[in-house]
């Protein structure tokens, strides 16, 4: 399904590089605001930075994918030599698939990490990488986010009839 992650999980940081290395994933891609670092409090880059090293240390890249543009991007991530797409234009697919052909990883290779369904786990499904959708890591959206979390509870509606979504510590099917 088009809105349906593969896996869920309760925050990015409980990714862990050995099941991801058990699975074959040699890039973790994921969206910034409210995945990665609150989109309003920057003081959660340490645990992005701790991340990205414990990521890089079992020789799994991370990699933002970002609809913001790429000044805003870059102040957040470049101190941290973060590599990252901006102006993804999520949820179309094809800034995942450029990235992913450009880093010669294969679709199983790729998993897309974000906290809405209607942009990053309907890019990363549409991308064929296993796509991980993931709780905000705070409460509040900036403005143009609140729109599609309105489309975002109709959407978990319907999913919940099938197969209800759950937030796990570890990673589960979604």
């Amino acid at each position: 399904m088009l809105f349906r992650p593969r896996y869920t999980i309760d925050t990015i940081y409980h990714l862990d590089p050995d099941m991801l290395h058990q699975m074959n994933i040699k890039a973790v891609f994921s969206d910034l605001d409210n995945t990665l670092l609150a989109w309003n409090e920057f003081e959660t880059a340490q645990k992005m930075d701790s991340f990205n090293k414990k990521l890089a240390q079992a020789q799994i890249k991370l990699v933002v994918i970002s609809n913001n543009n790429a000044e805003r991007v870059g102040k957040v991530l470049n101190p941290y030599h973060i590599d990252f797409v901006a102006k993804s234009k999520k949820p179309l697919p094809f800034a995942i698939s450029k990235k992913r052909k450009s880093m010669g990883l294969e679709k199983e290779q790729v998993m897309m990490v974000g906290d809405q369904l209607i942009t990053d786990i309907q890019a990363g499904n549409l991308a064929g990488v296993k796509s991980v959708l993931v709780e905000p890591l705070i409460q509040t959206d900036k403005w143009n986010t609140r729109i599609n979390r309105f489309f975002e509870k109709i959407i978990f509606f319907f999913l919940n009839f099938s197969h209800p979504v759950t937030f796990k510590e570890t990673l589960k099917n979604g």
